[in-house]
């Protein structure tokens, strides 16, 4: 095995592992696809499932209506924002036809976005009667902010794009974006999937109007829960067309004839969420929060530096940012046939993904150097 590269905090939170027991059979690589599942994830579950056998609906009235305000509220922390800018939703999906419901597009109907972002995003403008401007990267990583401002003008509604490429791992520049955006008097969205717990995020500090993330990736918390950050001063004319009882201000007064919708992110919620997925998502936070998301980001860049270099040693030019401060735990190995390198490395006890022309590795904080080191050895030797 190649030998591994000093570092002062390459493995500083190694000791996380034992908390994920996929580690007892896998060597799990595949965070930017699925976070794996924690213990404590799963004793948030099976307590949930407990109340629900001992109690019924009657949780509703405290435990679990408590859960929903608390994930609010964490939520909220993570992003540095208030718990009345924060909505949960079930999916990106659902957020985003939420928010196209209620965006005014009668006379600025430009929606700006780029081939980079997960395909949830162009989708959710591409039926709609408004002109989706899809902007190009010329590597591949990333697009550059000019390009931004060449595609924003006065006709410009919003420009929704993400803060962690999903295709190359890139982390854009979403403050210097916003400005572009909020200068042309349009709106600011980022996809934050692929950020929220690898990295710190400052939603003030971005400067944006809404941001998106969720349990899938990162937060460790699994499918089925997402979150919204609706900027109080930008985005209160946003008014949802499409919505549901848990946006409604009076929802307990059963009123079929009136329907009045809270004056802060909750009127971008639609039904009931989905109490075993909130369940897993506060179990992922008790991981993130305790281990803290800095060390988390200073960890997982340090395993990516180290797996870059090593793919390096070895012949394997990764499709990577330039800048290491602009990289996240997504890295891109070149390969002919990713799908059949998958299945192989699945054979050998490791799990990654494909995307087109790359196989996928994305190291965590609860990996360790010798994971993607032995992975190279069994992806490069075959």
């Amino acid at each position: 095995m190649l030998a591994v590269a000093p570092h002062p905090v390459i493995n500083s939170l190694a000791h996380w592992r034992g908390e994920f027991p996929v580690f007892d059979r896998a060597v799990y690589l595949n965070s930017c696809s699925l976070g794996a599942l924690s213990r404590p994830a799963r004793r948030r579950v099976e307590r949930c499932l407990d109340q629900w056998d001992e109690r019924g609906a009657a949780n509703w009235y405290d435990v679990w209506w408590a859960a929903l305000e608390e994930l609010r509220s964490r939520y909220g922390r993570l992003v540095n924002a208030s718990t009345g800018e924060i909505a949960l939703q079930a999916s990106i999906s659902g957020i985003l036809g939420v928010i196209g419901s209620g965006l005014d597009t009668t006379h600025r109907r430009r929606i700006v976005t780029t081939e980079l972002d997960f395909p949830t995003v162009p989708y959710q403008w591409l039926p709609k009667d408004v002109e989706v401007v899809v902007l190009k990267s010329p590597d591949d990583i990333a697009v550059p902010v000019e390009q931004f401002a060449r595609a924003v003008n006065a006709e410009t509604a919003l420009v929704a794009t993400s803060h962690v490429c999903f295709t190359s791992g890139a982390i854009q520049d979403v403050h210097a974006i916003a400005d572009v955006a909020h200068r042309a008097g349009a709106l600011c969205l980022i996809d934050g999937y692929q950020a929220a717990g690898q990295i710190p995020v400052d939603v003030r500090a971005l400067d944006v109007d809404f941001y998106l993330s969720g349990g899938l990736k990162w937060l460790l918390g699994g499918s089925g829960i997402t979150f919204l950050y609706a900027r109080a001063g930008t985005t209160g004319d946003v008014v949802p067309q499409a919505t549901g009882w848990f946006a409604h201000r009076e929802q307990f007064a059963f009123d079929p004839a009136h329907f009045t919708p809270y004056d802060d992110a909750r009127r971008f919620e639609t039904g009931t969420p989905a109490l075993l997925s909130v369940s897993s998502q506060l179990g992922g936070l008790d991981v993130i929060e305790a281990a803290g998301v800095a060390a988390i980001r200073a960890a997982t860049s340090a395993l990516t530096e180290d797996l870059i270099a090593a793919a390096e040693s070895r012949g394997v030019h990764a499709k990577v940012a330039a800048n290491a401060a602009e990289r996240t735990g997504i890295v891109m190995l070149p390969r002919i046939d990713p799908r059949a390198d998958v299945a192989r490395l699945a054979e050998a006890g490791f799990i990654v993904d494909a995307r087109p022309g790359h196989v996928r590795v994305s190291p965590y904080f609860y990996n360790v150097a010798d994971d993607h080191r032995a992975l190279l050895e069994v992806l490069l030797d075959a």
